[in-house]
């Protein structure tokens, strides 16, 4: 099998399934940071006027207290979550994974539950940050998305 092939379908060697389980794994996480950003911002406000996201787009917000802030990233994340992993498990069963070792409900209910159980704790982390420490939002987000992991085994 020729380099293009294993890179484009589904089978592949060892080196090119952890090339395209990365690039898959970087897409998602981007996803990530992009939904929670644009949510903190516009629905569940929670960002900060030294939040990069604010100043590098020069945005306008609101200025809320620790409480306030925490809960409503802790409710973005979550929003985050529910596209990111989506979209991580979509790359994966059409270009890294061959799907099909479950039912497509059970695969997905899988995925989303080992995923989910890290965010979650990585999700209370965030809030506890914000809340305790009055941490900035974009520093205490960092934490759920290091968290979030796509386990290979789910397939």
């Amino acid at each position: 099998m020729n380099i293009i092939d294993q890179f484009l379908g589904n089978e592949a060697g060892n080196l090119y399934q952890f090339i395209k389980y990365a690039i898959s794994g970087g897409i998602a996480t981007l996803t990530h940071i992009i939904v929670f950003h644009l949510v903190a911002w516009k629905i569940f406000l929670a960002l900060q006027p030294s939040d990069w996201f604010v100043r590098y787009f020069n945005l306008p917000i609101k200025e809320l207290d620790d409480s306030t802030r925490s809960t409503n990233s802790m409710i973005g994340n979550g929003i985050a979550f529910m596209f990111s992993n989506l979209v991580a498990y979509l790359i994966n069963i059409y270009w890294v994974f061959v799907p099909g070792r479950h039912h497509w409900i059970i695969e997905i209910s899988l995925f989303y539950l080992v995923s989910g159980v890290a965010i979650a704790i990585g999700t209370a982390m965030m809030g506890y940050l914000i809340r305790r420490f009055g941490m900035l939002t974009t520093y205490a987000f960092a934490e759920p998305v290091n968290e979030m992991r796509h386990p290979p085994f789910v397939y």
